[in-house]
């Protein structure tokens, strides 16, 4: 079977690696979806979590879309639910309807030490189609570290520990790939690209598994939810709207427009409650919004009476505000990671 981009050193037994990357590769998908122009890769990767078809990922634009498909090793092409993300960690959950898939077990999954001998599997820059293997990488875990980097010209709200490498994971496709002991053992999953704050570099790195479980576990039992269904609960009299809390979003020019605030009306509840331009809106109570009109659509259920929870990524910050159209808005406090 031929491997892309396998570098292996002399270093450990070779017929040991080929044995684990020939047992972790089932466990490991490619997955597509938005994207494909302006240099936004429409795939990224993601390991099987569960016999069921849970998938865990970084959450990226690629799951900013209706239509997103899996590609498991055996070359099955599956459509694929986003069940839910957490923002704070840059963590999704993918479901597809399957049965008796091999998996890693999140609760089996170990802490690395800086100098431990890793592998790191992903779909890097697509090559890999069909039943066609995913890239395996070998390095080492060069330091564990609190990340302190930027994407792009925004900041991610991640603060945590991170497994810095000294491989080059950083590229299209990587993120959400596994990376993994010699002996095959889960122990992080591949980060999203960022850029060292200090020197601008580019920062190869996998996020602990440890420090996600929870939110993936979370996600799982639904308190981290992607789209509310409309049959579930019934639509106010009498709905609440942005424009209510004092809130005016972004023009919404494009399919699906972030939601960031472009101006607080004076003396609104959002401005009472010390909501700023700039700030972006990622959940409406605990359900997930990655547009304009997601948020508009998620407030279409909350009653005009009614108080709303809002938390949004202010540069590195988390934070929650609690609104009303009508009486005291609370002012923010920190989201938990």
């Amino acid at each position: 079977m031929h491997y892309f981009l396998i570098l292996l050193l002399f270093s450990a037994p070779a017929a040991a690696i080929v044995d684990t990357i020939d047992h972790v590769h089932p466990k490991i998908v490619k997955i597509y979806g938005a994207g494909g122009f302006s240099g936004m890769e429409s795939y990224q990767s993601g390991i099987l979590i569960s016999p069921e078809g849970h998938i865990l990922t970084a959450f990226s634009y690629v799951l900013d879309t209706d239509y997103i498909s899996v590609m498991l090793s055996d070359g099955r092409e599956l459509d694929a639910k986003l069940l839910g993300a957490d923002p704070r960690l840059d963590v999704a959950v993918l479901k597809i309807e399957a049965e008796g898939l091999p998996c890693f077990d999140l609760s089996e999954a170990v802490k690395l030490e800086a100098g431990a001998r890793v592998l790191a599997f992903s779909n890097v820059f697509g090559v890999a189609l069909g039943d066609e293997p995913v890239s395996v990488q070998k390095g080492t875990v060069a330091v564990v570290t609190q990340l302190d980097a930027r994407r792009g010209v925004f900041e991610t709200p991640y603060r945590g520990p991170v497994y810095a490498l000294d491989m080059t994971t950083n590229n299209p496709g990587a993120a959400g790939g596994a990376l993994v002991t010699f002996g095959g053992e889960l122990a992080g999953m591949l980060g999203k690209e960022l850029r060292n704050s200090l020197n601008n570099t580019w920062l190869n790195y996998a996020l602990p598994i440890d420090k996600i479980r929870q939110s993936v576990e979370d996600i799982r039992a639904g308190k981290f939810v992607a789209r509310r269904d409309p049959e579930e609960v019934k639509k106010p009299r009498r709905s609440l709207d942005p424009t209510a809390l004092g809130i005016v979003l972004v023009p919404d020019v494009l399919e699906r427009t972030p939601p960031y605030v472009d101006r607080v009306l004076p003396g609104s509840p959002a401005a009472r409650a010390g909501m700023k331009p700039d700030d972006l809106i990622i959940l409406s109570g605990d359900r997930l919004v990655q547009s304009c009109k997601a948020l508009a659509k998620e407030m279409e259920f909350v009653d005009y009476e009614d108080p709303i929870r809002l938390t949004v990524i202010r540069g590195q910050e988390l934070l929650e505000f609690t609104l009303r159209s009508a009486g005291e808005s609370k002012p923010s406090k920190r989201a938990q990671p």
